[in-house]
Parts: C-alpha cells; sequence; structure tokens
C-alpha cells in the first residue's frame, strides 16, 4: 500500500475488532477513511454496536462473526466482506486468548489451554491472512499482527500466552516472505495495555507498570497510534515487529 494521506475506498478488517485494542483500530481506520468490518467470535452485542456507531458517524461499516480457529468460518466471513465492500486492503489480525497462570506454576497448565492459546493466537492469524491473501495481494494491502511483549521476554499472563504471542512474531516474518512484494506484513507488541483483558488483574498491571520507564502501562490508543504508521506510513517496512512497552524491555 502506497503512502496517502487517508484510506478512503479501502477496507480494513479488523479480527476481535469488538473490543479493546481492536476497538481503537476500527475507529480509527474508520477515521482515516476506510469502510471497517469488525469481526466477533462471542462479542456479537458489542460489535453490533460498534458498526452502527462507524456507520452513524458515515463510516462504512459491518460486523461479521467468525471463529478464527476455523477455516471455514473465516473464508465465509472474507467472502461476507468482499461481497459487501468489494475487496480487502488492510487485516489487523487482534482476536487473542489468555488464561492468568503464574508462570512457576507449571502443573497449573493443561492442554486445554496450549489448545486454546496456541490455536487462537497464531493459527488463527495464519488462517485469516491466508484467506485475505490473494486480496491482499491484489490491492498491494498490508497486514498487522498485535502480538504482546511476551514473545520477547517470556513471561506475562501464562507460559502458553508468552510462546503463542513467540510464534506470532516468527509467523510475521514467514507472511512477510510469503507475501512479499505486493504485501506489507508487521506486528507490533504491546506490554500491559489498559483494556478489558486486564480487568480484575491488578497485581498484573502493577508489576509491568513499575517495570516501565514510564511508570505506567499503555493505552488502547497508543497502540492504534503504531499501527496506524505501519498502515498509513510504512511503505518499505515489512516483516518487522515494533515494541510498545514504556522501556520495559531494554
Amino acid at each position: 500500500m502506497k503512502e496517502q494521506k487517508n484510506l478512503k475506498g479501502k477496507v480494513a478488517l479488523i479480527t476481535g475488532g469488538a473490543t479493546g485494542i481492536g476497538r481503537c483500530c476500527a475507529e480509527r481506520m474508520a477515521a482515516l477513511g476506510a469502510s471497517v468490518a469488525v469481526n466477533y467470535c462471542h462479542s456479537r452485542e458489542k460489535a453490533e454496536q460498534l458498526a452502527e456507531q462507524l456507520n452513524a458517524s458515515g463510516a462504512p461499516a459491518m460486523s461479521v462473526k467468525a471463529d478464527v480457529v476455523q477455516d471455514g468460518e473465516i473464508r465465509e466471513m472474507v467472502d461476507a466482506v468482499i461481497k459487501r465492500f468489494g475487496r480487502i486492503d488492510v487485516l489487523i489480525n487482534n482476536a487473542g486468548r489468555t488464561r492468568y497462570i503464574e508462570m512457576d506454576d507449571l502443573e497449573g497448565v493443561t492442554e486445554e489451554d496450549w489448545d486454546m492459546i496456541m490455536n487462537t493466537n497464531v493459527r488463527g492469524a495464519f488462517y485469516v491472512t491466508r484467506a485475505c491473501a490473494e486480496e491482499l495481494k491484489k490491492n498491494s494491502g498490508c497486514v498487522v499482527n498485535i502480538s504482546s511483549i511476551t514473545g520477547f521476554i517470556g513471561q506475562g499472563s501464562s507460559i502458553p500466552y508468552a510462546v503463542s504471542k513467540a510464534g506470532l512474531i516468527n509467523l510475521t516474518k514467514c507472511l512477510a516472505r510469503a507475501l512479499a512484494p505486493t504485501v506489507r506484513v508487521n506486528s507490533v507488541a504491546p506490554g500491559v495495555v489498559m483494556t478489558d483483558w486486564v480487568a480484575g488483574q491488578e497485581k498484573h498491571i502493577q508489576r509491568q507498570s513499575q517495570g516501565t520507564l514510564m511508570g505506567r502501562v499503555a493505552e488502547a490508543d497508543e497502540v492504534a497510534d503504531l499501527i496506524e504508521g505501519f498502515v498509513m506510513h510504512g511503505g518499505f517496512v515489512n516483516g518487522q515487529t515494533l515494541i510498545i512497552d514504556g522501556g520495559f524491555y531494554l
């Protein structure tokens, strides 16, 4: 995607777009002029409300259900977005899952935890990107994956989560190679971000806040700033992961 002042005429698909970072991304892409598809799996009401909000503001938007672990549902979602808007130019892989398990509690990690987290956070991003690949190639589009600082430091909400985000960072590199030269694939790696994702996890928030040079955790809008940068201004940036953690990982 060549650098331009806005995204008018472009279409952005955001997985897990109903809440948190995904919601901020949907609002940001709409503000830049894009038509927006808000994917959800469980948060139907919030996704529909967001789509209605964006439509009311003059930004074409739709909500679309798909579990990113289910390839068939993903392909139906992509077809629905193309049928409605005619194209896909920007893909933001934001859908993710975790469980809060202390890092030294090895016995507390179940097979179900591994499957749920790895399947959503890694396989899901691959499936959605694969389903969008031809559209993205045709439109010289871009992909931004939402990884995490945990993928670098080996600590966070749980071991499976940290491993999954390391996998997503590597998947970003693999997809950048696979889709080059017409599609750029990059990722952002936030530390803790103040969203519903960390609601009730005060100990986790405090530990991460104290570890940053800024003395606080990030806001979702600050992550959206970097994602906007990749989409709008990163024309020669590919296969990279940009850390946004207030200096936690130095």
